[in-house]
């Protein structure tokens, strides 16, 4: 399946954030954006997006003019194998307490850690992301300080690694993991597997909260949400209603740049923050709600 780049750049952070925006509602897609500062203080920003369909070139005309940026330049990129290149290239990973690796690099286990492992597949979330290792890091600075939820959702759990380390140290915690694609939730029902934690993680297809089970399941204890700004931000009054009071949510799959829109979408939702760490480019956010 080919897939296509369109790139721009234009003069400052709210403009490019609003092309992002203008971007993302385009048919076809894009399936992934981004948007970055170049650090030359010209005051350029980058947006990028990538599209498996070609997409509409008269469209994105339009909204370089519209914004008053460079023309998009489009190209179609090279067919790779990613995921025997992520396994040939990615190291494993340690947060805290917990190890994550590839069958790979299973003789590399220290004894003195929680091994997780998670094989680099088309799902989300190997350990090795700043966002995934973000959440994984905020969790076990909260297990540290004496944290244990009852109840955990994984919404958009990609490869459920979170989940799969909140099972490993929570035996008695009921651990939701959601996500809205079929294929991610079959990923993480492997990885459950794999890590023989068959019956502690129950794996559900769902696009946010929108699963009876999860309905009935509510007030959760603990959320992550490692999933992209949008969706974040639309998220953050059901994210209000399924959390039990006191309860955290742990949240990622945002930049830097985005981190401050995030957060007070879930402050005017009733949380408050308690921590952000922000590795990269990208940011987790650790909020509980009042």
């Amino acid at each position: 399946m080919p897939t296509y780049s369109a790139l721009t750049t234009l003069m400052g952070e709210d403009a490019a954030e609003a092309l992002a925006e203008a971007v993302e509602k385009l048919d076809p897609a894009p399936v992934g954006i981004g948007v970055f500062e170049i650090e030359d203080d010209s005051g350029l920003w980058e947006v990028g997006a990538y599209f498996t369909e070609k997409p509409n070139e008269v469209m994105l005309e339009v909204l370089a003019l519209a914004f008053e940026a460079r023309p998009f330049a489009l190209s179609e990129l090279p067919e790779i194998d990613w995921v025997a290149h992520v396994r040939r290239e990615l190291a494993p990973v340690e947060a805290g307490r917990f190890f994550v690796y590839g069958s790979h690099d299973a003789d590399k286990v220290p004894a003195d850690r929680i091994a997780l492992q998670i094989e680099a597949t088309v799902a989300f979330g190997t350990g090795h992301h700043g966002t995934t290792l973000g959440c994984l890091r905020a969790f076990d600075r909260l297990f540290d300080a004496g944290f244990r939820p009852a109840k955990v959702a994984d919404i958009g759990c990609g490869t459920a690694v979170l989940a799969l380390a909140a099972a490993s140290v929570l035996p008695e915690a009921l651990i939701l993991a959601s996500d809205i694609d079929r294929v991610a939730v079959d990923v993480a029902e492997a990885n459950v597997a794999i890590n023989g934690l068959e019956g502690r993680v129950e794996c559900l297809e769902a696009a946010g909260f929108a699963q009876p089970r999860l309905a009935e399941a509510a007030p959760f204890d603990l959320i992550f949400a490692n999933i992209l700004k949008g969706p974040l931000i639309e998220l953050a009054p059901d994210m209000a209603a399924h959390a039990a009071r006191g309860g955290i949510a742990i949240l990622s799959g945002l930049l830097v740049v985005q981190a401050e829109a995030v957060t007070a979408a879930y402050l005017a939702a009733g949380f408050t923050l308690e921590q952000r760490e922000d590795i990269g480019e990208w940011s987790t956010l650790v909020l509980k709600k009042g």
